[in-house]
């Protein structure tokens, strides 16, 4: 199914800033942000009013391939234009004097048909003097554009890298995953483990892969490992499973925008459809809607398979929100913006607690009274007893996680499995629970409602990225619930660890004898 593009989203086509002058003309670019789509024909592009017709017109796809206006409406295949790839226009008409130009492109698409795009550019004059980083347009990942871009880092700093520029692979596998490709960063990967999961997705012994410069990381999370290995392991399960987009949508008043909230509601199973057209993976889930003042703002949620997701979840919404433009007639929406703030990209945040973003996980484990004095040198009373102390700490400064340092085993396990690391800013957060069981154990778990993890796309297919996924048995389909509980697990046994090191006074000592501190 092929969602329709309303005005709104067609102005989106449309490259701000490629606006420039050429020995021939003008030129500037539009860039599929919609749909796989045909390019059929191309009618006219106006400039400032001025009507320029097909033989002033060609069209430049990139790699060679620029096709005039006249031969390619003769042309009945027309041309494939996938999403993400741009198309140049090239103008035979005088240069244009700085400043704001309306620009008009009319043509036609296959299934959309005739197709109006009208937006204000800019001519600006840039200077030709500014340094730039090398690159080559044909092949930038090319072992000679790597080679110039590490002499321009050793001439522009008068250094010489020697490690940087040494790495094992393709440059060409890192297409869609870096710019400017210039060489490695070796991180350290120690290994913890193995740990013993019993979920629902991973059961068994994991060796854990940690990439980490952090003294003490390793060790300390090997030894929650292996008190957890004692007791019988660590019980993981997933209990959510969510990734946003969250448009806003304006309007004049907020009883305009309530209207709005209400029919979205009603609307959803036609929603539904034209946000899946776009994947095959993503399914949408359900729709929050949020009222204030005269904004309305939806939280588009959906289940992404092996993939973390947030490209695909802005395609799939991006679909979604041009039928809403189009089909909705009750108040009129003033401004549209794919992303309102409120999904929280890479951003701590309340909501992403309450609600799920990516993967709820739970982790839990009873660990024997003997087995804890004996290995980690506390009582349960004392774990118990200081995580009490430690969640008025957490509630005092607003810390979004009342343990100790999730962050630590989750960013060793996305560096060296390929996830995208900023996501630990969400997926950071976590509710410690504990409490003495009956008969004199103690039961400790963690909630991480928002751990975004991902065994299929972004740096998981990368060489040492997809090693250590391998290492851990999650490459394939249906991997990820694996993944995330393994993650679950690691993390719980870095709470127990570092939590009774503090109870005992071991902290500082062990950071001392490993040499972090010296």
């Amino acid at each position: 199914m092929i969602f329709t593009p309303s005005p709104m989203l067609l102005k989106l086509l449309y490259t701000r800033g490629s606006l420039h002058n050429t020995p021939e003309g003008v030129a500037f670019s539009i860039k599929n942000r919609l749909d796989t789509v045909r390019i059929t024909r191309i009618d006219a592009v106006l400039i400032d009013g001025q009507r320029l017709g097909v033989e002033q017109i060609a069209l430049d796809f990139g790699e060679g391939d620029v096709r005039p206006a006249t031969v390619f409406n003769a042309d009945s295949k027309g041309y494939e234009l996938p999403v993400g790839q741009a198309a140049t226009f090239h103008l035979a008409t005088d240069k244009l004097k700085e400043g704001i130009h309306t620009v008009c492109v009319q043509f036609s698409a296959d299934p959309f048909g005739d197709l109006s795009v009208e937006v204000e550019d800019a001519i600006v004059n840039i200077p030709d003097n500014r340094t730039r980083i090398p690159r080559q347009e044909q092949d930038d990942y090319s072992e000679a554009a790597v080679q110039a871009r590490q002499r321009f880092a050793e001439e522009f700093t008068g250094q010489e890298f020697k490690h940087l520029k040494h790495y094992s692979f393709d440059a060409h596998t890192l297409q869609g995953n870096c710019e400017h490709f210039t060489g490695v960063a070796q991180i350290p990967v120690g290994l913890a483990g193995p740990l013993h999961v019993q979920g629902e997705h991973a059961q068994g012994d994991f060796l854990i892969p940690m990439a980490t410069t952090e003294g003490t990381l390793v060790a300390s999370y090997n030894r929650g490992i292996q008190v957890l290995n004692l007791c019988g392991g660590v019980k993981c399960t997933v209990i959510g499973d969510a990734m946003q987009r969250a448009p806003v949508f304006v309007f004049d008043d907020a009883r305009g925008a309530r209207d709005f909230g209400k029919w979205v509601a009603e609307e959803i199973e036609k929603i539904r459809p034209e946000a899946e057209s776009t994947s095959r993976v993503a399914k949408l889930q359900y729709i929050d809607t949020y009222l204030a003042n005269k904004f309305a703002y939806l939280r588009f949620n959906y289940s992404t398979g092996d993939a973390a997701g947030q490209n695909m979840v802005g395609r799939a919404t991006f679909a979604a929100c041009s039928w809403i433009l189009e089909n909705y007639k009750g108040a009129p929406i003033r401004h549209f913006y794919l992303e309102s703030n409120f999904a929280t990209d890479k951003k701590a945040s309340q909501i992403n607690v309450m609600r799920t973003r990516g993967k709820r996980v739970v982790a839990e484990a009873v660990i024997k009274r003997d087995v804890l004095q004996q290995r980690m040198r506390v009582t349960p009373e004392q774990l118990a007893y200081h995580g009490q102390v430690s969640n008025v700490g957490a509630f005092l400064s607003g810390a979004n996680n009342n343990g100790a340092h999730s962050a630590n085993g989750i960013t060793a396990l996305f560096i060296a499995t390929g996830q995208d690391v900023a996501n630990v800013s969400e997926s950071s957060a976590g509710v410690l629970y504990s409490e003495v069981t009956k008969e004199g154990d103690l039961y400790l778990s963690i909630t991480i409602p928002s751990l975004i993890v991902a065994t299929h796309g972004g740096g998981t297919g990368l060489a040492t990225q997809n090693e250590c996924l391998r290492m851990l048995g999650c490459v394939g389909r249906g991997t990820v619930n694996k993944f995330a509980e393994i993650v679950a697990g690691v993390v719980l046994a870095g709470e127990l660890s570092l939590g009774a090191a503090i109870s005992s006074s071991d902290w500082v000592s062990s950071h001392e004898q490993y040499g972090r501190n010296r």
